[in-house]
């Protein structure tokens, strides 16, 4: 079968993630923003955490199409 559950979710992380990152990137200045989260910008750990997450599903589908050549 050509259909790969792993691209679409590897894609949606990705973009996501990236989103969220340079959400947080640009509102790191915003101190007042995270006092609930203990003063950590959890926008910029959350998207990297996104994107890491995505580009290993879209590695793992790398892999599986040199493994069947």
């Amino acid at each position: 079968m050509g259909l790969d559950i792993r691209i679409p979710i590897g894609l949606m992380f990705s973009i996501f993630g990236l989103m969220i990152t340079i959400f947080g990137v640009f509102t790191n200045s915003d101190k007042a923003m995270y006092v609930k989260s203990l003063s950590i910008n959890m926008n910029i750990w959350m998207g990297l955490l996104m994107l890491a997450f995505g580009l290993f599903m879209l590695l793992l589908v790398k892999l599986a199409k040199k493994e069947k050549k």
